[in-house]
């Protein structure tokens, strides 16, 4: 069981709210109280002085701004796994993103490209030793996201396979699904990925730069390219089209 033995006061409300947010069996005590016969995991601030002797029970410190990972690092000791994170990212123009503690989805997200490199860095921030596992499909976003976390240990996996049948109710899940089967799979270490588009990919951009276009614009190969490249996105290629900086 996780004891929550604080006199911190906003860490204690954090904590708690955590736990029940996740369905979480706890009980709460004074530092200065004896816990639980069933206590495993035991949550605490910093300065916290227990009286009681936690020698049979892992103690989890943390502010109340770290209430998350303590959530996370207490579920994970109190299901026996070792607790790395890691990430998984199911590459698009809205990637799914799953976290994992252990063996323990912790966190999802289905976000557009542009907010995915911020979500995966914050929720890597306080980890040890964090692994982000990213999908060999959609090859241009993919190869975005791995130059652009070049702070993190980044393994490329082979994506077939992961994206799971949706049955009735289930639409829009198949991202985040995917990429909780991605974390779960071994990959390549990578540093860096260098992906040339191909002209199907270029006209497929030049197309959608058209698309949302309010003067029927059409951006060139040229700024095409950097937008596959993830230097620009398609409004601004359009700007810069519109500058006459692009060549038609």
């Amino acid at each position: 069981m996780i004891v929550v033995a604080t006199a911190d006061f906003e860490l204690y409300h954090e904590v708690v709210d955590r736990l029940r947010e996740r369905g979480v069996a706890f009980t709460t005590v004074e530092p200065d109280a004896d816990l639980p016969d069933r206590a495993s995991v035991v949550v605490t601030a910093p300065d916290d002085d227990l009286a009681a002797d936690v020698a049979d029970a892992d103690r989890v410190t943390a502010t109340a701004d770290e209430a998350r990972r303590a959530v996370d690092e207490a579920l994970a000791l109190l299901r026996g796994s070792d607790g790395r994170t890691v990430v998984g990212v199911d590459p698009g123009t809205r990637p799914g993103i799953a976290v994992l503690s252990g063996e323990t989805v912790v966190a999802a997200f289905h976000v557009p490209l542009s907010d995915a490199v911020d979500v995966v860095r914050r929720e890597v921030a306080d980890a040890v030793d964090p692994l982000v596992r990213i999908g060999d499909g959609a090859r241009l976003q993919g190869a975005r996201l791995v130059n652009d976390l070049d702070d993190v240990t980044v393994e490329l996996v082979d994506e077939t396979g992961t994206t799971p049948y949706l049955g009735t109710g289930a639409r829009g899940m198949g991202d985040v699904l995917a990429a909780v089967n991605i974390a779960r799979l071994e990959g390549e270490r990578v540093d860096s990925r260098e992906v040339d588009p191909t002209a199907g990919e270029l006209q497929r951009i030049k197309d959608r730069s058209r698309r949302v276009s309010t003067d029927d614009r059409t951006i060139d190969d040229r700024l095409a390219r950097r937008v596959a490249a993830g230097d620009l996105t398609v409004e601004e290629a359009l700007d810069e089209h519109r500058e006459g900086q692009g060549s038609d």
